[in-house]
């Protein structure tokens, strides 16, 4: 897996398919577009459908309803930004969102072992993560909210962090510029992070 989920929010879907090609020329392959905008699913699907490589992810699914939805337009994977039952009996894997060891135990008893530690730095940052480690040697995050550029190694040292979300990789202002170039470049640079420890 690569280093980096970059967030996706897609204001148009014929944006979808260029925007993911040069991510994954830039290294970066599993996407999640976020359920924020009326172009998300069909954004997705063309994703899915239409580029190779790619693999579709679904963020922001707040409901079994969306959840089916997304999976239906080719989604592989979801985000949520909190942990309900849903999550562990959807027709496609979920990661979903934690932010105290509360939500970590009802998720393990759910099953689940991975989890997006979300707002990752409001809810603690690192720090956090590191604290989590002890009670929780096995679980596996993947933390998002307010990580950049400047800050994403930090978290990608932790032995138990398995990759970062965050929407620098392709910031929305270039999607809506469709500065492809910029994105891909960008996207190389993420991709070299779980390498070089460098943004």
């Amino acid at each position: 897996m690569a280093p980096v989920v970059p967030v996706l929010i897609i204001d148009d879907a014929a944006d979808a398919a260029p925007l993911a090609r040069a991510l994954v020329a830039g290294g970066l392959r599993l996407l999640e577009v976020t359920l924020r905008t009326p172009a998300a699913f069909e954004a997705i699907a063309r994703i899915a459908g239409e580029v190779e490589g790619a693999v579709a992810a679904a963020g922001t699914v707040l409901n079994v309803h969306d959840l089916e939805r997304a999976a239906e337009a080719g989604a592989k994977l979801a985000f949520t930004p909190g942990l309900t039952d849903f999550v562990a009996a959807g027709p496609i894997p979920v990661l979903p969102g934690v932010a105290t060891a509360s939500d970590i135990m009802r998720g393990l008893d759910l099953g689940l072992a991975n989890f997006k530690f979300f707002p990752a730095v409001p809810a603690g940052g690192a720090p956090a993560l590191t604290a989590f480690s002890g009670p929780f040697p096995d679980v596996m995050f993947c933390p998002t909210g307010g990580i950049d550029a400047h800050n994403a190694a930090d978290f990608l040292a932790l032995p138990n962090v398995l990759c970062v979300g965050g929407s620098w990789a392709a910031p929305r202002q270039s999607v809506r510029a469709r500065d492809w170039a910029l994105i891909e470049g960008l996207a190389r640079r993420c991709a070299m992070l779980g390498q070089r420890g460098e943004p």
